[in-house]
């Protein structure tokens, strides 16, 4: 029996060894700043943190996420609300539509509505775009719990007198607030990180900035502490959302299971409601394919040349495969603890896997430039750092999908595998691993449509010679070369397409739809 319990815990040791690494690894960025902070000193800490140009851009970020999140709140809800709830024609396809955006990358949507609209620019335009380029993120989750909610809580309260405004703001908006959190905060973050979509119609922010900084002097002092300055931003942005969800239950109790919820109807509200999804439809689709379709029309067959367009496209799924299977090997050991093993130890290793995916690319990137810099300069501009960096920012992501298969893999199977023979580590890489595989695919799939689209880290980080298809759209843009960029941003939205749907089917299952 004392055998049997010791190579029951075997696996776990090595399991914890190589979790314990990979979280080691995922805390580089907050060590980063720390030690620069620390080696510059608090003199010049405070010249480069404390002086106007950081407060400009603090300021700037306050008002762009002040009003791009509650912006992108209402239309996401006000939008779920109609095509979960109401019987608005041809819902599946509203649905689908409102999602469809996502397969655009944000500086893309810039960079269609800046050819529309050449006089785009400041703080005005990067809201607009960035609503339409994120308001996704939200209706998501939203579109989601809406699918989940019971209607006899509604029911109740319509019985106690409230009227259909009132059923909405007192019993269903607060039993969403868990969904528009998480949304919420998921924008917040990538309004910190973008970097081509606020170049493009000139609006300054901290990852602007901080790329200007790192282009003019390699491992620049002020790049290092405006990075700083943004993880602050990022940890003020988790104690937030955090503080604003609160611990409130919002599960159901009681017998049964709850009934579909009855789709009100919208009478003649229905023309503004068809509108809705229609003109925004135009706005987040249409004003890119069509801006696109005029570029690749107007540099006709020349502007799809093999040895540069093909060039990238090779390059760009060579590191989306790679990167996809490494931050999904890397993620396993950590999905695998935090079913078979929970515990303390376990919940702060997750959350060491998990933050890393809250920071800026521009963060991650930076960090690793100035370590390998300064510590192993043989390894800048390689591709094992860079690669690295796409293992780190896109952790999470690998994950999820990871965690829910392994999850559903019984662990009765594992023991029986031990009881035949099997050590424990073959056991899990047997049969535990084998039967999680959809979802080990599927975390690579996730994985690498994220690296398509990446580009800051891509900027600083790629080798010499080494062009993605966002590196290369922006370099062309850059020079304002709209018509041969167009073929680089028609790439990445086709291979970003599976993303966009993977997504959508996975809130529906979410949803037991």
């Amino acid at each position: 029996m004392g055998l049997d319990r010791l190579r029951s815990r075997m696996p776990h040791v090595s399991v914890v060894f190589v979790a314990s690494f990979v979280a080691l690894l995922s805390l580089v960025p907050l060590g980063f700043i720390a030690w620069i902070t620390i080696d510059v000193g608090w003199q010049t800490v405070r010249e480069l943190v404390f002086r106007p140009r950081v407060g400009e851009l603090l300021v700037n970020t306050v008002f762009l996420e002040a009003l791009t999140v509650p912006l992108s709140i209402a239309l996401a809800v006000t939008l779920a609300w109609l095509t979960e709830r109401t019987d608005i024609p041809f819902g599946r396809l509203w649905s689908w539509l409102a999602v469809a955006p996502l397969a655009v990358p944000a500086f893309v949507h810039s960079y269609a509505w800046v050819s529309l609209v050449p006089g785009m620019r400041g703080l005005t335009s990067g809201v607009f775009v960035s609503v339409l380029a994120y308001y996704p993120f939200l209706y998501l989750p939203v579109a989601a719990a809406l699918r989940r909610l019971d209607p006899a809580i509604e029911d109740a309260a319509a019985s106690l007198g409230l009227n259909s405004w009132g059923v909405f703001f007192r019993t269903i908006l607060p039993q969403l607030r868990l969904a528009i959190c998480g949304g919420s905060l998921l924008i917040a973050l990538h309004l910190l990180s973008e970097y081509g979509l606020y170049v493009m119609i000139r609006f300054d922010t901290f990852a602007t900035a901080i790329v200007d900084q790192f282009q003019s002097a390699y491992n620049s002092p002020a790049a290092n502490m405006l990075g700083g300055v943004l993880v602050a931003c990022c940890v003020l942005l988790l104690s937030l959302e955090v503080l604003i969800r609160g611990n409130e239950r919002y599960a159901r109790v009681g017998s049964g299971s709850a009934r579909p919820a009855d789709r009100r109807r919208l009478g003649w509200w229905v023309v503004p409601a068809i509108a809705l999804p229609l003109v925004l439809a135009l706005l987040t689709l249409g004003v890119p394919l069509v801006t696109l379709a005029r570029w690749l029309y107007l540099g006709g067959l020349g502007i799809w040349r093999l040895d540069t367009v093909g060039n990238a496209f090779l390059q760009t799924i060579i590191l989306a495969v790679v990167g996809g299977i490494l931050a999904t090997i890397a993620a396993a050991p950590m999905a695998w603890l935090s079913v078979r093993a929970p515990g303390r130890l376990q919940r702060i290793l997750e959350a060491c896997h998990y933050y890393v995916g809250s920071l800026p690319g521009v963060v991650v990137a930076l960090a690793l430039v100035t370590i390998t810099v300064r510590l192993v300069l043989p390894l800048y501009q390689t591709f094992a750092t860079l690669l690295l960096a796409y293992v780190l920012l896109f952790l999470p992501r690998a994950m999820v999908g990871l965690r829910a298969s392994i999850a559903q893999a019984p662990v009765e199977l594992e023991r029986a595998a031990m009881g035949l023979g099997r050590t424990p580590s073959q056991a899990v890489r047997q049969i535990t691993m084998r039967l999680a595989a959809p979802g080990a695919a599927a975390s690579i799939a996730l994985v690498a449509l994220g690296i398509t689209n990446e580009l800051t880290a891509t900027l600083m980080l790629a080798p010499n010679g080494v062009d993605t298809l966002a590196t290369k759209f922006w370099s062309l843009t850059s020079e304002i070369d709209y018509v041969s960029a167009a073929p680089y941003a028609f790439m990445m939205v086709v291979l970003s397409l599976p993303l966009t749907l993977l997504l959508h089917a996975q809130s529906k299952r979410t949803a037991g739809q």
